[in-house]
C-alpha cells in the first residue's frame, strides 16, 4: 500500500495544539491506544519547553486509560465530550481543569455534522484491516467513527493485530442524512443491516498508519453478590409477570441493558428465568453476560455499538468467530441509540440509577448534585423511547450510610415522565398510571431499605399537601446530613421545620 507506515511517536506529530480530534471506538473497545499515548508524551515534552499543547477530544463514549488517562495526566485535554469513566479525567473535570460536555450519546455525531462544535482536524481510528482504496475493517467498537472519519482533514490509522481481519462483515455502518433530507433508518428487526460492513474513507486523507498489538484491557466484572442477584431476580420476575399478563407480546421484546455489575447480574437472571423465552438485544454495549447467554441459546442475536468484554471472553469470541459471526452486529452509536429505531422496535430498557427520588425522577450522573461521576451515556436515548423503561439500584450504599432513594434527587437526568419501573433488591415499584403521591407511596413501600423506610414516611408527613408533596426546606435534608456526618440515617426532619 502507498500509505506512510510509521511509529506512534511519529504519527502523533500530525496532531497540533488546539486541534479537535475525533477518536474511534466505544469504551476501550475500538479506541486507538498507541497514538493517544504518544500524543500525551508529546504534550509533556511541549509543556516542559514552556509551550502550550491541549486538544479537544471527541469520542464515542469512555475510551480507556491509554487515551483518557494518558492525555489527562499529561494535561493535554482542553475539552471533552460526550462521556467518560476515567478516574483521572473525572477528577480533572470536577476540578474545572477540563471543560466537559455530558451528552445523550445518540446526539454527538449529528451535532458534529451540524457544525455545533467546529471542524474535526484529525480522526484517529483503530482498524483490523485496511486496503489501498481506503476501506477499513473496524475492530470491536464503532462509536462515532463514520462521522469523524468523513469530516476529518487528516486520518491516522492504528492497525491492531489483536483483532482478526475476519471481523469483516460484523459491522453495519450507516450515517443518516442531515435534515431536511433525512430518511427513515431502515432497521425494522434487531438483525437488519442498513449500511456497509466497511468504513470507506478518502485514502488521500490517511497521513499515517501505525501497527500495534495492544489489548483493550477490560477487566472481569465483580462476581454477583446477594444484592445484585436479588435485583436481577426482581427484574426477571417482573418481566415474566408482564409476559404472562399479555402486556409484553408472547414472543417477547428486544432488551437494552446498561453497563456494569448490576446490568451483568440482571442479564444473568433473565437468562436463568425459563418463563422468559430466548430473546434478542438492541443495546449499546455487548458485555460478558451476553456472550455466555448466546452460547447457551438464551440470547439469539445482539445489536450493539461495541464488544466491551473481558480479555478472556474476547479471546473466546475470536477463537469461535464462525459461531458468533451471525449472532451480533456492531453499529455507530447514533444508530444503536437512535430514538426512532428504539421506539419502533419496542425495547425493554434496563439502566442503573445513581440516585432516584420518591416521585420517580432519576439522577444518573452527579454525586450530591455537583460532582460528575461518568455521564448520562445512552440511558436517556433508551429511557425516553422505551416500550417499558426500568431503572435499578441497590437500596443502600457505603455500608448503609447512603440511601440512593431520596425525597428529591440532587440532579435530574431522567424525569418522572420517562421512568416506568424502579427496582431495588427490596422490591419493584410500578409507577405507570400513578399520581405523584401514589408513586411516592409505592416506592417507599417496595424499594426503600428498612433502615430508611420510616424516615421517608416521616418526610411525607411534613411535606406540603399538594399535587407533588414536597417540603422545600427539607427536600435535600438527607444530602445535607451526609455532607455533615457521612450517614444519611442521622437525618432529623425537625431541624428543617423550625
Amino acid at each position: 500500500m502507498a500509505y506512510r507506515f510509521m511509529t506512534a511517536e511519529e504519527a502523533a506529530h500530525f496532531v497540533k495544539n488546539g486541534d479537535q480530534v475525533g477518536f474511534s471506538g466505544f469504551t476501550p473497545s475500538g479506541a486507538p491506544k498507541a497514538v493517544p499515548t504518544a500524543i500525551a508524551e508529546m504534550a509533556e515534552e511541549e509543556h516542559a519547553k514552556g509551550n502550550e499543547f491541549q486538544i479537544s477530544v471527541f469520542t464515542g463514549a469512555s475510551a480507556g486509560d491509554a487515551l483518557d488517562g494518558a492525555l489527562t495526566k499529561a494535561k493535554a485535554i482542553k475539552f471533552r465530550a460526550p462521556y467518560q469513566s476515567n478516574k483521572d479525567l473525572r477528577n480533572a473535570i470536577n476540578a474545572q481543569e477540563i471543560n466537559y460536555v455530558d451528552m445523550h450519546l445518540s446526539q454527538m455525531a449529528q451535532e458534529i455534522r451540524y457544525g455545533f462544535y467546529g471542524d474535526i482536524d484529525v480522526a484517529i481510528i483503530e482498524a483490523a484491516d485496511l486496503n489501498e482504496n481506503g476501506e477499513i475493517v473496524l475492530t470491536a467498537g464503532v462509536g462515532n467513527t463514520p462521522t469523524y472519519a468523513r469530516l476529518a482533514k487528516k486520518i491516522i490509522i492504528e492497525i491492531n493485530k489483536k483483532h482478526p481481519k475476519e471481523l469483516k462483515g460484523m459491522h453495519d455502518l450507516y450515517e443518516p442524512q442531515d435534515p431536511p433530507y433525512r430518511e427513515a433508518i431502515p432497521v425494522y428487526k434487531v438483525n437488519d443491516h442498513s449500511g456497509c460492513s466497511l468504513l470507506k474513507v478518502d485514502p488521500n486523507k490517511i497521513v499515517a498508519v501505525v501497527e500495534t498489538d495492544l489489548g483493550n484491557s477490560v477487566g472481569k466484572f465483580t462476581p454477583v453478590d446477594e444484592v445484585t442477584s436479588k435485583i436481577g431476580q426482581n427484574v426477571a420476575d417482573f418481566l415474566a409477570s408482564q409476559l404472562r399478563s399479555g402486556i409484553i407480546p408472547k414472543g417477547f421484546l428486544p432488551i437494552q441493558s446498561g453497563v456494569g455489575n448490576v446490568a451483568n447480574a440482571v442479564l444473568g437472571s433473565l437468562g436463568e428465568n425459563k418463563d422468559i423465552p430466548p430473546f434478542t438485544m438492541y443495546t449499546e454495549v455487548i458485555q460478558d453476560a451476553v456472550i455466555g447467554l448466546m452460547k447457551e441459546g438464551r440470547i439469539t442475536y445482539a445489536s450493539g455499538c461495541s464488544l466491551t468484554v473481558s480479555d478472556s471472553v474476547m479471546d473466546d469470541i475470536y477463537s469461535h468467530l464462525d459461531f458468533f459471526k451471525d449472532k451480533f452486529v456492531l453499529r455507530p452509536i447514533e444508530i444503536s441509540n437512535n430514538p426512532e429505531v428504539i421506539r419502533r422496535l419496542g425495547l425493554i430498557t434496563i439502566n442503573t440509577a445513581l440516585e432516584a427520588d420518591i416521585f420517580g425522577n432519576v439522577n444518573s450522573t452527579h454525586v450530591l448534585g455537583t460532582k460528575m461521576m461518568n455521564g448520562i451515556g445512552g440511558s436517556g436515548d433508551f429511557t425516553r423511547n422505551a416500550y417499558i423503561s426500568i431503572f435499578t439500584c441497590p437500596s443502600t450504599q457505603k455500608d448503609g450510610k447512603i440511601s440512593p432513594i431520596v425525597p428529591m434527587v440532587s440532579h435530574v437526568d431522567h424525569s418522572e415522565h420517562s421512568v416506568n419501573i424502579l427496582i431495588t433488591e427490596q422490591g419493584i415499584a410500578d409507577l405507570r398510571g400513578k399520581a405523584p403521591i401514589e408513586r411516592a407511596e409505592t416506592i417507599i413501600e417496595n424499594c426503600v431499605h428498612p433502615d430508611y423506610k420510616q424516615l421517608m414516611w416521616d418526610y411525607l408527613k411534613i411535606a406540603k399537601k399538594t399535587h407533588t408533596p414536597q417540603s422545600l426546606q427539607a427536600a435535600f435534608g438527607m444530602h445535607i446530613e451526609f455532607a455533615k456526618s457521612a450517614d444519611m440515617r442521622n437525618t432529623n426532619w425537625n431541624e428543617y421545620m423550625k
